[in-house]
């Protein structure tokens, strides 16, 4: 399983959340500290605009809230975490390791429901927005999609000719997007299973996606040294925003045009003076 991930985490113990805006940008940083290792994902809850969930590498997911800045629960897992997506009805949280092993962690208790392994390279991971069924973008540029909760097979798509790495819904419904190894972003009908459009501003390997909560602006990275932010219907560049360092996760708030995303900042390979495995959120408005 490779890393993916703006509400998002990467190869730091640290990430970022900015807020886009045509004509200003207010900053607001805060820091997340606890985890032992890099922060490879994190996701926000769907419902939930103060709680976010983590993943790392030292075997743990941990849940924020945003507004003390705490850690308000850690759950121990088998593997390296990589991959971590919360169901769109928030009752439950599917972690992925190295290993490709996918854990279903119930979002109340903090105990697993379900452990599934599977034989090929798994990437990212994602319900759909119906919550029924359950999408991993493997080694093989294929789109496997499996029932949920019963994890049976339904469809396999080849959605690219190099590894499908990263996949990401459309809130709204009618979209989801994938990025590959060839750089390259696609966007899907929902219904249709057909891609509609491609986006290639990207260099690198695309590792992480995220639409915003209005369904209207797409944001792509990779290990190019910035973020690249689509308008969704017409596939136009709106903003590009500029990196230290490749970054490996991004994530919209969801109910905020507010973006966050983490680099890699692991042993100062990019800035000496930025601590890796912190989490940071820009553009938060001041009175939060």
């Amino acid at each position: 399983m490779q890393r993916a991930g703006i509400w998002g985490g990467s190869g730091s113990r640290a990430g970022r959340i900015l807020a886009p805006s045509a004509l200003s940008l207010q900053v607001k940083e805060n820091n997340y500290r606890g985890h032992g290792d890099s922060v490879d994902q994190l996701c926000w809850h769907p419902s939930n605009p103060d709680l976010f969930v983590t993943a790392s590498g030292d075997k743990t997911i941990r849940i924020w809230d945003v507004r003390t800045t705490k850690c308000i629960a850690t759950v121990n897992t088998k593997g390296e975490n990589i991959n971590i997506c919360w169901s769109p009805d928030g009752q439950t949280i599917a972690v992925g390791n190295k290993d490709d092993v996918v854990t279903f962690i119930d979002a109340k208790t903090h105990r697993s429901k379900a452990e599934e392994q599977f034989k090929f390279e798994v990437n990212e991971i994602s319900w759909n927005n119906d919550n029924n069924m359950f999408f991993l973008t493997n080694g093989n540029g294929c789109i496997n999609i499996l029932s949920y909760p019963e994890l049976k097979p339904i469809q396999s798509i080849n959605a690219h000719p190099s590894n499908c790495i990263c996949i990401k819904f459309d809130p709204m419904g009618k979209y989801f997007a994938t990025g590959s190894a060839d750089a390259l972003v696609s966007l899907w009908d929902v219904d249709e299973l057909v891609c509609v459009r491609c986006f290639s501003r990207l260099d690198w390997p695309v590792r992480t996606l995220s639409f915003s909560h209005d369904g209207k602006m797409l944001a792509s990275a990779s290990e190019d040294h910035f973020i690249d932010i689509a308008e969704v219907e017409t596939g136009e560049k709106l903003w590009e925003v500029q990196c230290e360092s490749p970054t490996f996760t991004v994530a919209w708030h969801p109910k905020r045009p507010l973006l966050a995303f983490a680099c890699d900042d692991k042993d100062g390979k990019y800035d000496s003076s930025r601590e890796a495995g912190t989490v940071k959120l820009f553009g938060l408005p001041n009175d939060s």
